[in-house]
């Protein structure tokens, strides 16, 4: 690490760290955040010629103090007339992003597309963002530890940085927290960073602010992460040779897709996954034995979130490999027979009430006895209690209506390439408007509907690694 000045125009910048180990666009990108000058735009005069983004600094001779000198004009935002016609580039920056109709892209700091695919998919959940804005510098308690604050205070900045800005941002501060709190993902390969696995940076981020928000003192939602994507299962353990059986209760932030040469589908490979064989000790036969574990969803999530399990470990390449097949996932999607028996007879009225709700948009009359129902008269605490199976955090306010089961496609995370360790990421985003846009790093592009379920794989090209549904409510 060394510090430098930077000259240009007429300001002087002082005391601008250099990190040595990450390549020039980064600090380009730094650069970018104090100037508003975006790196395709600057040049710097380093011995040799200009700084190119791929350079060597040990090869630049760039010494501690030393002045550079950039050249480059920035985004300037048009000043509004006094009268006349206000245009959208008149407006000031922050009504900019509203008109512009999606959020800005963030650059890529090297192999880091992994972590802005899933900032970009993360920050699509508005009522994550609601959270993220009551937590305060000073909101930690003593069970959070500082590195966790410190990355719940990055995230919280970096979305409200993306909602206010019409020009991609450098989620500098956001990663190096990152990397502070899971070191893993500063991991280096002849001094590039590498690429890492988005699901586990997903998995990491989630956790974290399970964690600090939880424990940030709001009564309303003690437990935030837990509410919106939380998905409690319930598991019957049986033993075929001796016969014990036993339940099983545990609370997981995704499902996971199983993929087998019989899957052709999501909904199969969800089938699949909820059962499962294991080897344990059996008390009866006083020896291993094995257990077959058939788990069933007994409390849902305001957003459910699936995992494409795609890549294994290959012994003979020693590296992770990924499964190409071709794997169909739907726009809506409906989880009714994955339930436990207890969560299907409370999401039974709210069903019903979407059926009849979808029945009179097409001019039907409302089916009065539900053919699900054995009891017309379902009180409305069994209604209640639809959101999650523990009746605790997740139960839904009146606002937020009664679960049915019944999902909608809101972001998709692919991945491009064959191995985990290298490859592309790119996020899929749902907009309020209903318009998707791709954000491939610092480029959002808008793309239609019916091309998002074609990211399902069987070739080279992007495909669903992870996908984000959002519940289908009704008013209670």
């Amino acid at each position: 690490m060394i510090t430098v000045s930077v000259k240009w125009q007429k300001e002087l910048f002082k005391a601008v760290e250099i990190d040595t180990t990450q390549p020039p666009y980064v600090f380009k990108c730094q650069l970018y955040d104090l100037t508003g000058v975006p790196p395709e735009r600057q040049k710097i005069m380093v011995k040799g010629g200009l700084l190119k983004d791929d350079a060597e600094w040990s090869t630049l001779g760039v010494k501690e103090g030393q002045k550079l000198m950039m050249m480059g004009t920035a985004d300037e935002i048009v000043k509004a007339p006094e009268k006349g016609p206000v245009f959208v580039e008149d407006l000031p920056e922050e009504e900019q992003a509203i008109n512009l109709g999606h959020s800005a892209g963030l650059f890529n700091l090297g192999n880091t597309c992994y972590m802005n695919s899933t900032v970009q998919c993360l920050h699509s959940v508005p009522e994550l963002k609601s959270a993220l804005i009551k937590y305060s510098h000073s909101g930690r308690s003593n069970d959070v530890d500082q590195t966790s604050h410190m990355l719940t205070i990055a995230t919280r900045d970096l979305f409200g940085e993306l909602d206010k800005s019409v020009k991609a941002v450098a989620p500098m501060q956001f990663w190096m927290v990152l990397r502070k709190k899971y070191p893993q993902f500063g991991q280096l390969h002849n001094n590039t960073f590498m690429q890492q696995d988005a699901e586990e940076c997903w998995t990491q981020l989630l956790y974290t602010l399970s964690q600090s928000l939880r424990s940030s003192g709001s009564s309303e939602s003690p437990d935030t992460v837990k509410a919106l994507f939380g998905v409690e299962l319930v598991s019957r353990v049986h033993c075929v040779e001796s016969g014990e059986e036993s339940s099983e209760t545990e609370s997981v932030y995704s499902l996971k897709c199983h993929i087998s040469h019989e899957v052709n589908h999501l909904h199969e490979g969800l089938k699949h996954a909820l059962k499962s064989e294991l080897e344990k000790n059996s008390p009866s036969l006083g020896r291993s034995a094995i257990y077959l574990k058939e788990s069933r969803i007994n409390g849902l999530p305001r957003y459910l979130t699936i995992q494409f399990v795609r890549f294994f470990w290959k012994r003979e390449s020693n590296q992770k490999a990924k499964i190409l097949r071709k794997v169909d996932y739907p726009l809506q999607l409906d989880i009714f027979d994955l339930c436990s028996d207890d969560l299907r007879k409370r999401l039974e009225a709210p069903r019903q009430t979407l059926r009849d709700e979808e029945g009179k948009k097409l001019g039907l009359k409302s089916n009065e006895k539900s053919s699900g129902s054995k009891d017309n008269d379902i009180k409305m605490s069994d209604v209640e209690g639809s959101s999650n199976g523990s009746g605790e955090a997740s139960n839904p306010t009146p606002d937020e209506g009664a679960m049915t089961g019944i999902y909608d496609l809101v972001s998709v995370l692919t991945h491009k390439g064959r191995s985990a360790d290298s490859g592309h990421y790119v996020a899929w985003v749902k907009q309020e408007s209903g318009k998707w846009i791709e954000y491939d790093d610092d480029n959002p592009i808008p793309q239609r509907e019916e091309d998002i379920t074609k990211l399902s794989g069987g070739g080279d090209w992007h495909m669903a690694y992870i996908c984000m549904y959002k519940a289908r409510t009704v008013p209670m």
